[in-house]
C-alpha cells in the first residue's frame, strides 16, 4: 500500500497532507498528527489504515514544517492556531466524503492529535473517533458537542494528559448515550504506540489499541 501527497481545500486557500487509497472502499479515515508533524510514522499509520480498508487522509497541520526534536516540537505546537486546526481536521473530513466518496468519516488522532481528534469531532459530522494519549484542555470546547462513539486510550504513566479529565468526560458521554470508552495500559506511557521511539514504545498496548481500533471502526464506518 502506497500513499500520496495530496492538497485539500481549506478556508484559507489549501493545504497539503498524505492519503492512501485502497480500491472499492467508502469507508474514511482523518489521521491527526503528534506534536512531531507529518512525519514517518503518521504516514506509516496512514497506510496502515489503507491496508485495512479505510480511505486515510493526515492533513499537515504545521505546513510543512516536522521535526524529531522535542524542544522544536515544544515550540511548532505552541505556535499551532488550534482554531486553524480544528477547521483544517473539518475540511479533511468533508474531504473525503465530497471527493473521495466516503459515506462515513472517522478520526484517529495520537497526542496533540489526540486532543484535536475529540476537538474536531466537535465541529465535523464524524462518525467515530479515536484518540490516543490525547485529551483537550478544559474550557477548550464544549465537548458536550461530541456525538460519535470513541475510544480514548493512555498509558498508566501519561504525563502530558489529564487521564481523570478524559475518564470522567466517557463516563458522562456514555451516560448520555454516546459510546465512549477509556483504556489505560499498565507499564506504558505517553507515546506508547510510536514504534519509532524504543524509549516509549510498548508493544503489547499498541497491538491492543490497534485492534481496538480497527474494531470500532469497523463497526461505525465499515458496517
Amino acid at each position: 500500500m502506497t500513499s500520496t501527497r495530496i492538497q485539500i481545500s481549506i478556508a484559507s486557500g489549501t493545504a497539503d497532507g498524505v492519503i492512501a487509497r485502497p480500491s472499492n472502499e467508502k469507508a474514511g479515515v482523518v489521521v491527526v498528527q503528534e506534536w512531531w508533524g507529518l512525519v514517518p510514522h503518521i504516514e506509516d499509520v496512514v497506510r496502515r489504515f489503507a491496508r485495512h480498508g479505510f480511505v486515510a487522509l493526515a492533513p499537515d497541520l504545521y505546513h510543512g514544517k516536522s521535526t524529531v526534536d522535542a524542544e522544536e516540537a515544544s515550540h511548532l505546537m505552541q505556535g499551532l492556531d488550534w482554531g486553524r486546526a480544528i477547521g483544517e481536521i473539518a475540511a479533511a473530513v468533508d474531504h473525503l466524503r465530497s471527493k473521495e466518496g466516503c459515506t462515513r468519516v472517522g478520526i484517529a488522532g495520537f497526542c496533540m492529535g489526540g486532543a484535536l481528534a475529540i476537538l474536531g469531532a466537535t465541529a465535523a459530522k464524524v462518525d467515530a473517533y479515536a484518540a490516543f494519549y490525547g485529551f483537550p484542555p478544559k474550557g477548550a470546547a464544549d465537548l458536550s458537542k461530541v456525538t460519535a462513539p470513541g475510544v480514548i486510550f493512555f498509558g498508566e504513566h501519561e504525563a502530558n494528559f489529564s487521564v481523570p479529565d478524559a475518564k470522567s468526560f466517557a463516563e458522562e458521554q456514555t451516560k448520555n448515550g454516546v459510546a465512549t470508552s477509556l483504556h489505560v495500559y499498565p507499564g506504558a506511557s505517553h507515546a506508547f504506540f510510536n514504534d519509532t521511539r524504543p524509549a516509549v514504545y510498548h508493544e503489547a498496548s499498541a497491538h491492543d489499541a490497534w485492534r481496538r481500533t480497527l474494531a470500532h471502526f469497523a463497526r461505525h464506518l465499515q458496517g
